[in-house]
């Protein structure tokens, strides 16, 4: 989804989301390289979360393991989601190859 962030068109990352998980992202994208657009989404206290890199995808990025955590490991879904605080899970495949 692309959407206007400060006047410049930016990949929405996630909406609706709150302070903590806005500083989060922000420093772990730009970790990564990308540089982060955040706006307010009014009296909710919630912020959307965009990246100038249009053709950034956080689902594709996160399971093809191109982002690395602040300590290098790549990020996991379960990292990127917070779900873990685990940055050095084992190597999860998601498929298996047969040869």
């Amino acid at each position: 989804m692309v959407e206007e962030i400060d006047g410049i068109r930016c990949s929405v990352v996630e909406k609706g989301v709150s302070p903590e998980r806005t500083e989060f992202l922000k420093k772990l994208l730009e970790l990564n390289g990308y540089t982060v657009k955040t706006a307010s989404e009014g009296e909710s206290g919630t912020n959307k979360i965009g990246v100038t890199d249009m053709l950034f995808n956080p689902v594709v990025d996160v399971y093809q393991r191109s982002l690395k955590s602040f300590s290098g490991h790549k990020v996991t879904p379960a990292y990127w989601l917070q779900e873990s605080d685990k940055e050095t899970e084992a190597e999860v495949n998601y498929w298996t190859f047969k040869g």
